[in-house]
């Protein structure tokens, strides 16, 4: 008797397996945030609390400047170089060159992190952009969700902010909702739904917030067109400025646009609405909640509505404006809040949520990325991890050069497809990328451009191809 009473005690106290909400921002830069810049011109306090409740990384890394490849990080775990999906699908601009061989869809043979959660009992749901695959096959519902709103190949949002939309994915459209809202109200509803089951469940909302087009309620742009009368000083400059040597381009050094500001802080609101369902639900505390965007801010091209200052570059360049994101893991039954410097990639998330949720790991899988519950415990911590990479063989959109970089401890190193020039920075004292230090340190330069040539040919990297008179492209 005694032993039967100690078993059913003993069950009581096992652990549920904790659901997963995954908040993937589009385009927003590491200096939107108000927990990474207190002097952000926009308003995101429901973000800002994640961050001072939750594990905040300053190091945290996109996969890729654009979109798709560092969509298909998280969802597989691997750098997108591996299956040549390293531009937006189906990005092929040529420059003086022409653009490296791009694989446009995430393979259906890869097992997604939904795939592997669905394996360890979980239920999913994905609401919003999609843009890992051209055709129906490719969308969501076919890659390991259960549901899926939303979700298909545009880039933007296909019809605009406001209702009515023209997406396959989203029904019984009210006329002139905003689409942020839509997608937060039902993933509230999913969660819900989830819940009222004592299912564990992923529900993935990635907003096309704040890509363009830029628009937002009338009445919320009124607000920060007044709060933008405060702020004075050059709002734009040339790329000599911020990239010393290039081709002059235009680059917002200041942040004041009210329509970006109005995206920026619906977006915030609509993190804060689902994480107060969460709370309101009693599932916080067993909710791994993770937030992150992928790639830098918008500065360079189609309005440039944001500045990423100090950082160098914005969306499609590999300097540190384009790549370094808002990256932060909550799981308050688990771990406390703290801050941690080291270097860490989208690549990581699967392998991270797939350790939290005791489900089996898939290291054949998730190749390239690392679990960090070891940072998550202690900001003292250790990953087993050197180096991280990227690899980006075209041109892009907004300016940016065809390019590789390997980031080591403190340092940078960044490679240009054209000719081979390579450019070193210690980000500790450098974070702006202003100095470069290569021909003060040339066997550092040699070590880690070893390194990263060797990851090159471990990830059959491909590279830019001959065009016109043109024949030479550099190889490593």
């Amino acid at each position: 008797m005694r032993l039967f009473i100690f078993f059913l005690f003993s069950i009581t106290f096992i652990k549920a397996q904790p659901n997963v909400v995954f908040f993937l921002v589009d385009d927003l830069g590491y200096m939107d945030i108000g927990a990474y810049n207190d002097t952000t011109f926009y308003e995101t306090p429901n973000i800002d609390k994640l961050a001072k409740t939750g594990v905040k990384f300053t190091n945290g890394y996109a996969a890729n400047p654009v979109c798709s490849p560092t969509r298909y990080s998280i969802m597989t775990g691997k750098y997108p170089s591996r299956v040549d999906a390293t531009n937006w699908f189906s990005g092929t601009r040529s420059g003086k060159f022409k653009s490296a061989p791009l694989h446009s869809n995430m393979p259906l043979k890869e097992v997604t992190l939904a795939e592997a959660l669905k394996e360890g009992g979980y239920k999913t749901a994905f609401l919003g952009k999609w843009h890992l695959g051209p055709t129906p096959e490719f969308w969501p519902e076919n890659q390991g969700f259960d549901i899926n709103i939303g979700g298909h190949n545009r880039g933007s949002p296909p019809g605009g902010y406001f209702s009515p939309y023209k997406n396959p994915r989203l029904e019984n459209l009210k006329d002139g909702e905003y689409l942020t809202d839509r997608l937060a109200g039902e993933a509230i509803k999913i969660i819900d739904k989830f819940h009222s089951k004592e299912e564990p469940f992923l529900v993935y909302l990635s907003f096309y917030n704040v890509h363009t087009p830029l628009q937002a309620p009338r009445k919320l742009v009124e607000k920060y067109k007044v709060k933008a009368k405060s702020i004075t000083g050059k709002e734009f400059g040339s790329e000599e400025q911020v990239w010393p040597g290039a081709k002059e381009r235009k680059v917002r050094i200041l942040q004041k646009h009210p329509t970006y500001a109005a995206m920026v802080e619906k977006m915030d609101d609509a993190v804060g609405k689902v994480l107060s369902r969460l709370n309101e639900l009693g599932i916080e505390e067993e909710t791994i909640i993770c937030f992150t965007s992928d790639n830098g801010g918008l500065s360079t091209s189609e309005g440039s509505p944001t500045s990423n200052l100090p950082l160098r570059g914005g969306k499609g360049w590999i300097y540190e404006g384009g790549i370094r994101e808002p990256f932060i893991i909550k799981y308050p039954s688990m771990f406390k809040p703290s801050i941690s410097d080291v270097p860490v990639i989208s690549t990581d998330f699967y392998p991270t949520i797939l350790d939290l949720a005791g489900v089996e790991a898939k290291p054949n899988q998730h190749l390239d990325g690392t679990s960090l519950v070891p940072l998550l415990k202690s900001p003292q911590g250790k990953i087993k991890r050197d180096y991280i990479f990227w690899h980006y063989p075209h041109y892009s959109n907004q300016g940016g050069f065809p390019g590789g970089a390997i980031r080591s401890g403190n340092y940078k190193l960044i490679e240009r497809y054209e000719d081979g020039r390579t450019h070193l920075f210690d980000l500790n004292k450098d974070p702006g990328e202003s100095n470069d230090i290569a021909n003060l340190n040339k066997d550092l330069v040699n070590s880690m451009s070893k390194k990263l040539h060797s990851w090159y040919k471990k990830v059959d990297a491909k590279f830019l191809q001959p065009k016109g008179e043109n024949l030479n492209p550099w190889r490593p």
